[in-house]
Order: C-alpha cells, then sequence, then structure tokens
C-alpha cells in the first residue's frame, strides 16, 4: 500500500527552524520525483520545493521565491525519507504542509499522486 506520511511541524518562533519529515511506505522515494506543497486556508496549494528522482540526478527545484536561501529539501534513501529543512522561519510560513510524487518535478499539483496528510507549521511572531 502506497502511503507518505509527514512529521515534524509544530509551533515555532520567528526566525526559528523546523525540518518536516516525510517517510513513504509501499514504494521508493528515490524512484519519484516529491514536492513540497503548503496550504494556507482560503487559499491554494502552493508548491515550493521539489527534488527528482534518483534517474534524473535528485536535482532540486524551488519553485517559491521566498523560500529561496531558508528551506531545502533533500532524501535519505536508505530511509525512504523525504525532508524539508526550514531556516529563518517567517509568519507568513504558517500553513499545512504535505508532500506528493510525480513522475517528475513541477511546482503545479498536476499528476501528482499519494499526498501525505500534512503536517501544521505556525510560526508566531
Amino acid at each position: 500500500q502506497v502511503q507518505l506520511v509527514e512529521s515534524g511541524g509544530g509551533l515555532v518562533q520567528s526566525g526559528g527552524s523546523l525540518r518536516l519529515s516525510c517517510a513513504a511506505s509501499g514504494f521508493r522515494l528515490e524512484n519519484h520525483a516529491t514536492g513540497w506543497f503548503r496550504h494556507v486556508p482560503g487559499k491554494e496549494r502552493e508548491g515550493i520545493i521539489c527534488i527528482s528522482s534518483k534517474s534524473y540526478e535528485s536535482k532540486i527545484y524551488v519553485y517559491e521565491n521566498a523560500i529561496e536561501g531558508r528551506f531545502t529539501i533533500s532524501r535519505d534513501n536508505v530511509k525512504n525519507t523525504v525532508y524539508l529543512q526550514m531556516n529563518s522561519l517567517r509568519p507568513e510560513d504558517t500553513a499545512a504542509y504535505c508532500l506528493a510524487r510525480r513522475v517528475r518535478c513541477s511546482g503545479y499539483e498536476d499528476f501528482y499522486e499519494y499526498w501525505g496528510q500534512g503536517t501544521q507549521v505556525t510560526v508566531s511572531s
């Protein structure tokens, strides 16, 4: 059974850091592109960063300018887990963060499948 389970969210002060994790079961993350999305109620879900599959050299694509230099994505192929390291957090980063897989990276939701349930990140000012 294919499953993605995120964890690591929480409440953090502005300027702080969090590392989100997403563990996969039922498939190998390294064989798929995986993108982190975030969603704020009342707004569209936005793709922020993606790591391509091993066959596409595990390249990283940043789709949201506001996270450039603060967030990074990584993958542990042994643990079959993808991480989102978030530094210098800002109140506007408050959102539910979730991971989904795709054949190739994209900042748009189209053709992403097997979405995780998400983990809430709240940044206080």
